[in-house]
């Protein structure tokens, strides 16, 4: 009976949305929440739409351009534009003849990068702020010190069963970085209003540069022995030219794997939760009953969905920082 009133409930308030959106392409509408863009979307109000309109900077071939990126909802400002579907670089500001700029504007997930990074400061000082002031040893933290402090010291001894004690203090820092970095992004990227919903940690350019760090920290720091075991492994004579070239791949494709495994986890997670909402508009056309029980079922499997993607954005921050760790535990190797 409950679940009955609950079905007519949603279909009474979705019905309106949805008979509007019959159309809806549905591609567009999960690309564009999952894409950058030059402008943050908070809601429509009215028929009218609320973003934050994002600053333009790029070097075209008749020089520097900044302005803000309302100007082009007109279409061409300054001779660029935003590529539209099924041109080259959709999505991306272009030319009069196509061509692509230096671009290096203020864009949705470069914003969410700068919020993402100043709310880690934020937490960081804060919870030592609360260790300046307390004995831990005689007082138990709470509050934000009693959130963070088993996170810190699960990577804390992480670093130090995969480093070894010698050299695990230097690097936990680094570690706790990339943890409490990408935990904290992909818990934002699930939240669906401004200063979340942005998919930082399911942009693969972004997950290459967290890659990357660690692929530097790793070959970067590597001892004597590791460089050894590359170029001249202890395996039989015939052997050793094919395990050199064998070692020399692994090294470069381990950055590879661990952009890959962020990336495409965080970006399916985003993608079946939309995917579950446009059910709604897509059955729109069928009628109030069927808008209705494909309503709550699409709810409930959302929220579970939200519930599986929170475990999920935990599990690729552990695993990305586990796997760093041991990358750089066997670099460290004293043989």
């Amino acid at each position: 009976m409950i679940g009955k009133k609950l079905a007519i409930l949603v279909s009474f308030i979705l019905l309106p949305l949805a008979a509007a959106g019959q159309d809806l392409d549905v591609s567009e509408v999960i690309f564009g929440h999952v894409g950058d863009s030059y402008e943050w979307h908070i809601t429509d109000i009215g028929g009218k739409s609320i973003a934050i309109h994002l600053p333009i900077i790029v070097r075209a071939s008749d020089g520097w351009h900044c302005f803000n990126s309302r100007h082009l909802e007109e279409g061409e400002y300054q001779g660029l534009h935003i590529a539209g579907k099924g041109q080259p670089h959709e999505g991306k500001l272009v030319e009069s003849d196509g061509s692509r700029p230096f671009d290096i504007s203020i864009t949705k997930n470069v914003l969410s990068l700068m919020i993402g990074s100043l709310l880690l400061i934020v937490l960081v000082l804060l919870t030592a702020r609360w260790y300046k002031r307390h004995d831990p040893e005689r007082e138990t933290p709470h509050g934000l010190a009693a959130l963070m402090e088993p996170l810190v010291m699960m990577v804390h001894n992480m670093a130090r069963e995969s480093i070894g004690e010698e050299d695990y203090r230097r690097y936990s820092p680094y570690l706790l970085t990339v943890f409490m970095f990408i935990l904290l992004n992909n818990f934002l990227g699930i939240i669906p209003f401004f200063p979340g919903g942005a998919n930082l940690t399911g942009n693969i350019a972004c997950t290459l540069v967290l890659a990357l760090f660690t692929f530097f920290t790793v070959n970067l720091t590597g001892t004597r022995h590791y460089y050894k075991e590359m170029v001249n492994p202890d395996v039989p004579g015939p052997l050793k030219p094919l395990m050199a070239v064998i070692e020399v791949f692994s090294a470069l494709i381990k950055p590879l794997s661990l952009t890959i495994r962020l990336f495409a986890n965080m970006l399916a997670g985003h993608i079946q939760i939309l995917c579950m909402v446009c059910i709604i508009f897509i059955v729109a056309r069928y009628g109030g009953v069927l808008l209705g029980g494909m309503s709550v079922i699409s709810v409930v499997f959302g929220i579970f969905l939200d519930c599986l993607e929170m475990l999920i954005s935990f599990i690729q921050a552990y695993i990305f920082t586990m796997l760093s760790s041991i990358y750089i535990g066997l670099a460290r190797a004293k043989g």
